[in-house]
């Protein structure tokens, strides 16, 4: 037998999942300069998700702060801090489209055909 140690080689790659290279078809990734690759599955769009989130991170800042780590917990606040910016986003963003909904409601479907009709002849 041969007591000589083996070189690594790695293993073969198993195709189990579709790996998608520059022409992927994902509308959740974003990779602009290569080095961000972002791949969020809107957990980050759901205000129930981002608040959950920032009241988990502000109790692990209380955590760590009964148990004497500041940095710790200066560090969870931060977190919580980035995820109440984010959901004051959202709050903000729903808003914005409910009222735009609203004045949309307001007009009728009637007058949007004449103000067509109106801006197509004078062009």
């Amino acid at each position: 037998m041969n007591n000589r140690r083996r070189n690594f080689r790695p293993r073969q790659q198993k195709n189990n999942f579709i790996r998608r290279r520059n022409g992927s078809s994902n509308s959740n990734s974003y990779s602009g300069n290569g080095n961000i690759n972002f791949n969020r599955n809107g957990s980050m769009n759901n205000s129930h998700n981002v608040e959950k989130a920032m009241q988990k991170f502000q109790q692990l800042a209380k955590d760590a702060q009964s148990n004497g780590d500041p940095v710790q917990a200066q560090n969870y606040l931060q977190h919580a801090d980035h995820y109440l910016r984010r959901l004051n986003e959202l709050i903000e963003k729903k808003e914005h489209f409910s009222e735009k909904s609203k004045i949309n409601e307001k007009t009728s479907p009637e007058e949007n055909t004449l103000e067509n009709k109106s801006s197509q002849s004078n062009n």
